[in-house]
């Protein structure tokens, strides 16, 4: 079992999301590092899906570093409160990513549980899109971001694991047992080439 590092105290992540917002990329990925562990706790929400919980936490980890990147301090809440949110919209957004992907797709089809037991249906997800936190950043910026980032930091290997791990330029999203098949290496590999794309990425986004 992964341990995680301990949460910030409330005057510690002030100082680092300070630092940040000075341009202090350490300070960011400190604050990714030690709110790890929210990517864990949400991710237990959706253990009974059909996605396992590896590929769960690494597709919240996504969330994460988009909360990070995009979180006001300012204003005067937590950053825990705000990934919470960021997280769980990127795991809602894999799964609706999915079933656009079948070729019969019911609203109301059951597409697994949550923590309680309650069953999600894809119409929960569709209805809980419009008042995100994240949905107000600009997708679209950064997406451009993304592709920018992605080619100039990655190395050819890491480009191949990223683009079918989360699915990019019209991809299929696989695992990483898949992606081990096809590339013809262990699993474990890939995991280790998707924590450093991961990290270059993390590093890079400003």
């Amino acid at each position: 079992m992964k341990t995680f590092q301990q949460p910030l105290t409330p005057q510690e992540e002030r100082e680092y999301l300070q630092k940040y917002q000075e341009g202090d990329l350490q300070a960011k990925n400190i604050l990714i590092e030690r709110n790890l562990r929210l990517v864990a706790h949400v991710a237990k929400k959706y253990q009974n899906t059909d996605i396992d919980q590896e590929d769960l936490i690494s597709i919240g980890s996504i969330g994460l570093i988009k909360a990070v990147s995009t979180f006001d301090y300012t204003k005067g809440s937590r950053l825990a409160t705000y990934a919470c949110r960021c997280i769980e919209n990127e795991l809602l957004m894999c799964f609706r990513s999915r079933k656009k992907t079948s070729r019969e797709v019911s609203l109301y089809e059951p597409i697994g549980t949550d923590k309680e037991g309650n069953e999600i249906h894809l119409l929960d997800i569709i209805e809980s899109e419009g008042d995100d936190a994240c949905e107000s950043c600009s997708r679209k910026e950064e997406a451009e971001k993304l592709y920018r980032v992605y080619f100039e930091a990655l190395t050819p290997q890491e480009q191949e694991v990223i683009k079918f791990r989360y699915g990019l330029f019209g991809e299929e999203e696989l695992t990483q047992k898949v992606i081990a098949k096809r590339l013809n290496i262990s699993r474990s590999y890939v995991s280790r080439i998707e924590k450093n794309a991961l990290q270059k990425l993390r590093s890079r986004w400003v």
